[in-house]
């Protein structure tokens, strides 16, 4: 057990002092924790801050009253159920999503969510065909571009199960799984129209 004398070394608001002295008077410890100053935190600021060895911010807080100087009616608002709710606030920008995405498209709820804050224009394709989620979801399996080919979709499926298949890579079955996403990312998108 650590003597009374000795500092903890972690206490709960202690900041390394840098040189602070405690701002008590006459006192000479190392100030490392913070008090209200005498201008509080509003609209302009955060306010001002004293900062106070161990004993005397404890000393501060047994006899620090928030409400020093305000009116009752201040007191009042200040104490309601909607006290700061009558304050306007500035409106969240719409990161880039217009109307949200229809959820029947997806069949996982987060790409719904992540689907509208994706940039439309990088989704559409060049050529005008239309792609589901689902396709574009299997075009990121197989790493492709939402503007791939037919010829590129084969490619890109014969180099991945080469890579995959542990016929072909020497007999490594570790990336079975990686394999039948692929086998069924292909099997999606060879029958779509986008790639006819």
């Amino acid at each position: 057990m650590a003597s009374a004398g000795k500092r903890q070394a972690r206490f709960h608001g202690r900041v390394e002092s840098e040189g602070r002295m405690c701002a008590h008077p006459g006192c000479e410890s190392a100030g490392e924790f913070r008090a209200p100053g005498s201008r509080r935190p509003g609209f302009d600021g955060p306010g001002e801050w004293r900062w106070m060895c161990l004993d005397h911010v404890r000393e501060f807080n047994t006899r620090y009253n928030f409400f020093d100087g305000m009116t009752p009616d201040e007191i009042a608002s200040a104490q309601g159920p909607y006290a700061g709710w009558e304050r306007e606030t500035r409106a969240f920008a719409r990161a880039g999503g217009g109307a949200p995405p229809r959820w029947a498209d997806f069949v996982d709820p987060l790409d719904a969510i992540g689907a509208r804050f994706r940039p439309r224009t990088a989704q559409q394709r060049k050529d005008g065909r239309e792609l589901s989620e689902g396709d574009r979801k299997a075009l990121r399996v197989l790493g492709l571009e939402v503007d791939a080919d037919r010829r590129a979709l084969r490619q890109r499926y014969l180099d991945l199960v080469r890579r995959y298949h542990p016929d072909k890579n020497g007999g490594d079955r570790s990336h079975e799984k990686a394999l039948q996403a692929v086998i069924e990312a292909y099997t999606a998108l060879k029958g779509r129209p986008a790639f006819a």
